[in-house]
Parts: structure tokens; sequence; C-alpha cells
């Protein structure tokens, strides 16, 4: 809540001072540098939940000439180039670094990631959009445990809407529906909570299912 707080106060003073266009940019900016340039990882804060949802309920002022639909979209769309770029990152230059490195240790971890991501890598990519720093973290791995494309690219579509696009219209009828922020982190809470268990229930049916699966190095 004093995040948040802060974080309004912080972008009113961006919009005050340099204009609605300079302020889609700010927002947008934090958003794709937070996930594809790594800077959610020292700033998750001010790049994540609270600045998109703080964003929101400075649009709902009438007097500052900022267009929810143009921010919302700007946002997922933010969301979704910025795990597209950690993704690629991860695939054409992190593995390629981790293949060159031949101990058994690493090795054997890639392989793990690579089963977990081919098993539940669509859930992971989507539940880490709600997770500070998993957010940054996820698509880059992904990319290093060469997820399939077409799958990591449909969870990070339905990410960016739920959490890019989401918040941030939340944020919005938030300033006239109070219950509307608390409602959206109980909804939010309960399909991560879900994600998670139907993970977890697919792990374990798999390794039911793959009793000879290769053992740990």
């Amino acid at each position: 809540m004093i995040v948040a707080a802060a974080l309004e106060d912080q972008a009113t003073g961006w919009l005050d001072a340099l204009g609605p266009a300079v302020f889609y940019l700010i927002v947008w900016g934090l958003v794709f540098a937070g996930t594809g340039l790594f800077i959610g990882a020292f700033i998750p804060f001010i790049t994540g939940d609270s600045l998109i949802f703080a964003a929101g309920v400075i649009a709902a002022s009438q007097s500052n000439n900022i267009n929810i639909v143009v921010l919302a979209v700007g946002v997922g769309i933010a969301a979704f180039m910025g795990d597209q770029l950690g993704f690629v990152l991860g695939r054409h230059f992190g593995r390629p670094y981790l293949d060159k490195r031949q101990g058994q240790r690493i090795q054997g971890a890639i392989r793990r990631c690579e089963r977990f991501y081919a098993n539940l890598g669509w859930w992971a990519v989507v539940v880490a959009r709600f997770i500070p720093w998993a957010r940054v973290l996820v698509p880059a791995i992904a990319g290093i445990a060469r997820m399939n494309y077409y799958k990591f690219l449909a969870a990070n579509v339905t990410g960016a809407l739920a959490w890019g696009v989401g918040l941030t219209v939340a944020g919005y009828y938030a300033s006239s529906v109070p219950a509307v922020k608390t409602t959206t982190y109980a909804v939010a809470t309960f399909f991560i909570v879900g994600s998670v268990l139907a993970g977890i229930r697919s792990w374990l049916l798999n390794r039911q299912a793959s009793p000879t699966s290769e053992p740990e190095v």
C-alpha cells in the first residue's frame, strides 16, 4: 500500500511535469525494462504491479488526459515484448554459454529445467507474471530450457493480458470502486494458487508415469 501510494505520487509528478505522451512512454518503458532488460530484478516494485495499478488510478482522474485504453493496451504490449526479449536472450545467449560448461551439476540442472518447462512451462510463465522476481527470471530460464516457442508465446500473451491489461484497468476502476483492488488481488491469488496446485499435480503424475526418469547428478 505504501509503495503504491508513493508510486502514484511520483507518477503524478511525471504527468504534471512532462505531459501525457511522456507519461505513457515512462510507464511502458519501465514495464518493458522490468523483464526485457532485467531491471525488475533490482527494482521489482517500480517496474511491476504497483506501477501499473497506480498508473490506472491516475488515468481515472478526468483532469489529466490519460486514455485508459491506450495506457492499458500499451502496458500489455510492453509486458509481452519484455518477456519475448527475455526468452530470446536466454535461448540465444544463455543456453550456448551454459552448453560450453560441461560440469555435471550444470548439465544436470539444464536437463531438469528442460523437463520442467516441457511439462509445466505454460503455467510457470503465466503465474510468474504476478510474482515480482519470478517475472524477471522465468522468461530467460524458459529460453535457456528451450521451451517450445509457441507454448511460450501463448503463455506470454495470456500473462500480458491478465497482468498488464488487467491490473491497469483494475487501478482505473479502483478509484471509484475501492473494493476493486481487494477483489482483483483476491482473484489473482485464487488463480495463482490454482495454477500452482495444478502444476504440482501434473508434476506428480509425470513422475509416476516415468519411474525410470534420469537420476539427478
